[in-house]
């Protein structure tokens, strides 16, 4: 009896047969006021049936990057500031006359020693900042070990480029060739206290 019931009441449309339920849609966001005005006159295209899946998120990891962003910019700047001679010595403005005769005959004794052999400009310009800084600390004259580069083809990159950093480094106030032509002696500010 109960069936019958059923089959009478959805005959009259009283109970509709039980479907698939449908999926709530989308809410569409609303245009900016601007873009409904230029898109005015443009029909939408029509619905092409197909399913579009959602693109893949993005990784939660960074990717790599280089460990010093600057070096980056000087490989594309080497050579722009070098001169073209090297330096055999350099005296900051307003040092006494005897400086370098007296850096050249070892008045102050050396403190610290950096060896710069098999290192590329960068890394070297990097060390040489970080030993300059901890050398102060210690003593007012260190030795720079370059090299004469026999092995960079026979130009001497770091012999040079050490020359020119250190001629400009503000901590510097004279350096000189050592006896042997592949280092430096060099003499910095006195740390105040």
């Amino acid at each position: 009896m109960l069936k019958s019931l059923k089959d009478k009441l959805r005959a009259r449309g009283a109970i509709k047969a039980p479907s698939a339920p449908t999926p709530a849609p989308l809410p569409v966001p609303e245009p900016d006021a601007d873009f409904k005005r230029e898109m005015r006159g443009v029909t939408p295209l029509a619905d092409d049936g197909r399913v579009h899946f959602p693109l893949p998120r993005p990784s939660p990891h960074p990717k790599k990057r280089p460990r010093n962003p600057a070096g980056d910019v000087r490989q594309h700047a080497v050579g722009w500031f070098e001169p073209a001679e090297e330096a055999q010595q350099f005296i900051r403005a307003g040092m006494q006359n005897g400086t370098l005769r007296k850096l050249r005959a070892a008045h102050w004794p050396v403190c610290a020693e950096l060896d710069l052999h098999g290192l590329d400009r960068y890394q070297a310009q990097d060390r040489l900042a970080v030993f300059l800084h901890h050398a102060r600390q210690h003593g007012q004259c260190v030795r720079i070990i370059h090299g004469r580069g026999i092995g960079s083809n026979g130009e001497p990159v770091l012999k040079r480029t050490t020359r020119l950093w250190l001629t400009h480094h503000p901590d510097v106030l004279a350096w000189c060739d050592s006896n042997d032509g592949g280092a430096l002696l060099v003499l910095l500010r006195k740390m105040t206290d």
